[in-house]
């Protein structure tokens, strides 16, 4: 789920990477006519949890989203066009999440949506904008079914809804990828394995456990909790008495740290490991006991890319915020729909087409181009076609340190 802004290098800009190349919404008394003098406003749509526990995440891809339109209006990307995002606030909740959706359905400028952070809310929104044809790109949600259905497990794979794409990769890479370093860079033979039970925890976990026990990995034990919850001290006694050498959770950073910390206190000095849903900047702050926990992401750190140095410094000029894990991969989704905008725009002799949501989302499949966090394109089922992924270790410091990045391919 996280990172970028008007950086965008010269270099770049030839490859088209952040060249926000976007179309506008058509004005409703010009209909495609686009050589008045006037600008015409695209919306974009942005959703994910602005307050709650899971705020610092969806304020981090907030402004990340807030600074492509900006970098695309500074940059006059589209001439006669101006972008404007706007975002709203779903509360990681997926009833809420689906009253968005409809607020975005309802607004004829809005020509894509860029979210939201949890799969759960995810699944609200995906057929309504389906039947609405309104593009819907999220960079953090990573359950495989989104894009590839129930059956993917069995390699039955079909593509749930043609407006679905996303810049992060699946649970399954994730799980998987997470299993392989914990056992073979790790050493670690015995895992504990603990879920929230939400769509995101549920299916990391699934694909942790197959990969972690192919590898010859041994599962000493397994529950679920309450996401909400605050005291494991129940969970936290099982652990204990199985052996493990490391737990993995599935889950995010509002459970994973009290869990963590609980863990440390009862004598089990072993390490706790989540997906990027706990790889937060705040999990450590919430969690007296984080150093040696390990977490995954996907993507490099946009730190080691030269493709994120101008972003990282724009944002930092620009916000206050941290842009914790998914603000690279939000920046480049929102682009991506500017350079399906451009694209639509472009097939239409240089006019926004009446038809924009149909046009924008014909170009979706055909958006390529060098983003922030590398390179930005989409396979059949809209899934991103980069499968770097990291691995992350909490050091003394209390901060998150890389440890290892690989272009992870599914087993």
């Amino acid at each position: 789920m996280r990172n970028r802004s008007a950086l965008i290098l010269t270099t770049v800009l030839t490859t088209g990477a952040l060249t926000l190349t976007a179309c506008g919404s058509r004005d409703k008394d010009k209909g495609d006519d686009n050589s008045s003098g006037d600008k015409k406003t695209v919306v974009i749509g942005f959703d994910a949890p602005l307050t709650g526990d899971l705020s610092a995440l969806g304020i981090g891809m907030r402004n990340s989203a807030e600074l492509a339109v900006k970098t695309a209006n500074k940059e006059n990307t589209v001439e006669g066009v101006e972008f404007k995002l706007q975002p709203l606030d779903d509360q990681a909740q997926p009833s809420v999440g689906g009253q968005n959706a409809q607020k975005f359905i309802s607004d004829s400028d809005v020509l894509g949506v860029v979210g939201p952070l949890n799969s759960n809310v995810s699944q609200s929104m995906q057929k309504p904008f389906n039947d609405a044809n309104l593009t819907q790109i999220s960079p953090a949600n990573t359950g495989t079914e989104l894009t590839q259905g129930d059956g993917w497990k069995k390699g039955d794979k079909k593509r749930q809804f043609k407006t679905f794409f996303r810049t992060a990769t699946t649970d399954q890479v994730q799980g998987q990828f997470a299993a392989q370093y914990l056992f073979q860079k790790a050493k670690i033979k015995k895992v504990y394995l603990i879920d929230d039970q939400k769509t995101y925890g549920a299916g990391l976990a699934a694909s942790f456990k197959d990969t972690f026990t192919d590898l010859g990995g041994k599962i000493v034990g397994q529950d679920h909790v309450n996401p909400e919850d605050r005291d494991f001290k129940s969970v936290v006694s099982q652990v204990k008495g199985k052996g493990a050498e490391a737990v993995y959770y599935g889950g995010e950073y509002p459970a994973a740290a009290p869990l963590s910390q609980q863990l440390k206190e009862s004598g089990a000095k072993i390490p706790l490991m989540g997906g990027d849903g706990m790889k937060s900047e705040e999990f450590p702050k919430l969690n007296k006991k984080a150093i040696g926990d390990l977490g995954t992401s996907v993507g490099k750190p946009v730190e080691e890319l030269p493709s994120a140095k101008k972003f990282i410094e724009e944002y930092n000029k620009n916000y206050k915020e941290n842009m914790e894990t998914y603000g690279g991969g939000t920046y480049d989704a929102t682009w991506s729909i500017i350079e399906a905008v451009k694209l639509a725009v472009e097939g239409n002799n240089g006019k926004l087409p009446s038809d924009g949501r149909v046009k924008v989302l014909e170009a979706m499949s055909k958006v390529k181009f060098q983003g922030v966090t590398g390179d930005v394109s989409f396979d059949q089922y809209g899934d991103t076609t980069n499968t770097m992924m990291t691995a992350y270790q909490v050091n003394k410091g209390n901060k998150w340190e890389s440890k290892f990045s690989e272009a992870y391919k599914p087993r």
